[in-house]
């Protein structure tokens, strides 16, 4: 079992979980995160005033996918996800060493 971290920007966080849900992914984490990468940080504008935000909004998606799918849907994944410009987000695939976890 593999789990796939997905670091996204949040207006395109629909499109990554369309992905997700099509797969046929039973179930997922979604968390609201800050930070930044090559981007750094970026210029706010309020009342005249400019302010420097150091961390920009993303969105954390978690799943698990059996081995053999998880390339696949970190491919399918990156293609929604991607816009082309800087920031667009990671997708960290790691091997789960635990057992099938158990519902309740």
């Amino acid at each position: 079992m593999k789990q796939l971290t997905v670091i996204v920007k949040p207006f395109r966080a629909e499109a990554v979980l369309r992905v997700i849900e099509e797969s046929g992914v039973d179930a997922c984490v979604v968390r609201e995160a800050k930070g930044w990468g090559r981007q750094k940080h970026y210029l706010e504008r309020y009342v005249g005033s400019e302010y420097n935000l150091a961390f920009l909004p993303k969105v954390e998606i978690s799943v698990w996918v059996a081995d053999d799918r998880a390339d696949e849907l970190a491919e399918r994944i990156t293609r929604a996800a991607r816009t082309g410009r800087i920031g667009d987000g990671k997708v960290f695939v790691v091997a789960c060493s635990f057992p099938d976890p158990i519902e309740f």
